[in-house]
């Protein structure tokens, strides 16, 4: 691998002496390392060198040509602190391919902290204000300048019908196992489906969304838990802000791991609920219609299922996308989700109320 890093590593350009790198474990997808050069003046100097997953990301030049306009973007607008870049190849290319046609890039390490989760509300509160702000950064960025990189991505309905057709196509023989999760998807699938349907009867506006809003893609200052940064823009592409921000309380509000083996312990927590809808809605509440304000409490639903549908399908025909660490990884992380979205259903009310009132305040 030293030897793969430095060839990557000369591609972009980078200069000084390759001492070696890292392997950094948080992500389910792509293969992430933190790599070390020595300056000329002997000071260690780090970067972050990813290889992209290509088989859950079939479109990589898509995907860089979004990444890199959107950290531009941002760039252009930081007045101060730190900012994502991704560094460029001489043929001014953010990505290189290897000669086995591994895909990858580099961007600027910055030195932070990172949570797979937290129970400090002050931490959550300060990671849906930093997915708020990223919203805020790019409401004026022309979203059809954007590929979609992964098609259909939160189409729940697209989302449903292919987990339900490779069920029965069966072919590992794994569906007779959860015919309890399948029935339960089929029993709610009219409501998951609904933040869609909303979009295609032209009542919730596209917008740029991150896709992907868990803690573990902000980093934090370590010293005063700053959020500083937003990572992981894989997919990042046009979408509907609910879907930000339910993916967001799904991983954050949840009080146990998303792939936690005791699916009976998931819950949605009120308390950090409530800590990452203020932050989210502090820098959004003025930007979001009627509509997707209205909506908000149910995209938490809604994301839930869908990423419930995914590691029930990702595990039913043999674990393509999400990287495992054991054979029923993602059975359970299918359980776990659906146990969270009963809970979350019976709190669809509060929710909303909660968030109604965080917008007048927030909007006035």
């Amino acid at each position: 691998m030293d030897k793969k890093l430095e060839e990557i590593g000369r591609a972009f350009r980078i200069k000084g002496d390759y001492l070696g790198y890292e392997k950094i474990k948080v992500g389910n997808v792509n293969q992430t390392y933190k790599v070390t050069y020595r300056q000329p003046d002997g000071s260690p100097k780090h970067y972050i060198v990813q290889r992209v997953n290509t088989y859950a990301f079939r479109r990589p030049e898509e995907l860089m040509h979004n990444a890199d306009l959107i950290t531009e973007h941002i760039r252009a607008k930081k007045q101060e602190g730190v900012a994502l870049h991704f560094h460029h190849t001489r043929e001014r290319k953010t990505y290189v391919y290897d000669e086995e046609g591994g895909f990858w890039r580099l961007t600027n390490y910055i030195p932070s902290v990172t949570y797979s989760e937290s129970k400090n509300v002050e931490v959550l509160r300060r990671t849906g204000e930093a997915f708020g702000a990223f919203q805020r950064k790019l409401a004026d960025f022309p979203v059809t300048g954007l590929y979609a990189t992964i098609p259909n991505f939160h189409n729940t309905p697209k989302r449903l019908e292919t987990l339900f057709a490779d069920a029965e196509r069966d072919p590992l023989g794994r569906a007779a196992e959860v015919r309890e999760e399948l029935a339960y998807i089929a029993s709610v699938r009219g409501e998951a489906e609904t933040l869609t349907r909303l979009h295609e009867a032209g009542k919730l506006p596209l917008r740029v969304t991150h896709n992907d809003t868990k803690i573990n893609n902000v980093l934090f200052n370590k010293d005063t838990d700053e959020a500083l940064v937003i990572v992981d823009l894989d997919t990042v592409m046009p979408g509907l802000v609910g879907h930000d921000f339910g993916d967001g309380v799904r991983f954050a509000a949840n009080r146990v791991a998303e792939d936690c083996p005791h699916a009976e312990e998931a819950e949605c927590d009120p308390e950090r609920f409530r800590a990452f809808t203020e932050g989210f809605l502090s820098q959004t509440a003025d930007l979001l219609t009627e509509a997707e304000r209205g909506t908000l409490a149910l995209s938490v639903f809604d994301i839930t299922v869908e990423l419930a549908s995914r590691f029930l399908d990702d595990y039913i025909v043999g674990d393509k996308y999400f990287n495992i660490d054991y054979p029923t990884h993602n059975l359970v992380r299918a359980r776990c989700q659906i146990a969270l979205a009963k809970d979350v259903h019976q709190k669809l009310p509060e929710m909303q109320a909660f968030i109604d009132g965080c917008c007048a305040m927030y909007r006035f």
